[in-house]
């Protein structure tokens, strides 16, 4: 079966890490409601909880728009994943690669 548009599911982005993020707004004396602005968000709560780690995931827009701001590469802050229809992440390669589990012989 060819997959249709209709069943792609949504595309999300990762936080690679909150730490690096956080340096990157010291060292360009960017503050977090000035980062929020910039992602296209109406207040800077997202963004301390992404901060904090209570938040992992932006919407791809956001993401772009952060990455845009601090000038860096999208996938140096962010990891893309889409989601299938029903809800589960598809897996990239390097991740399926990772998880290979050996199977026992039939």
């Amino acid at each position: 079966m060819t997959r249709t548009e209709s069943e792609v599911g949504e595309l999300y982005m990762i936080l690679r890490d909150r730490k690096k993020l956080a340096s990157i707004l010291i060292v360009q004396d960017i503050s977090q409601r000035e980062l929020a602005r910039a992602a296209g968000w109406k207040s800077h709560s997202y963004m301390g909880r992404l901060l904090r780690g209570e938040a992992k995931t932006v919407d791809a827009e956001a993401a772009v728009r952060i990455s845009h701001r601090l000038g860096l590469p999208l996938e140096h802050l962010f990891l893309t994943v889409v989601s299938e229809k029903t809800g589960s992440p598809v897996q990239s390669e390097r991740t399926k690669r990772g998880a290979k589990k050996s199977r026992p012989a039939a």
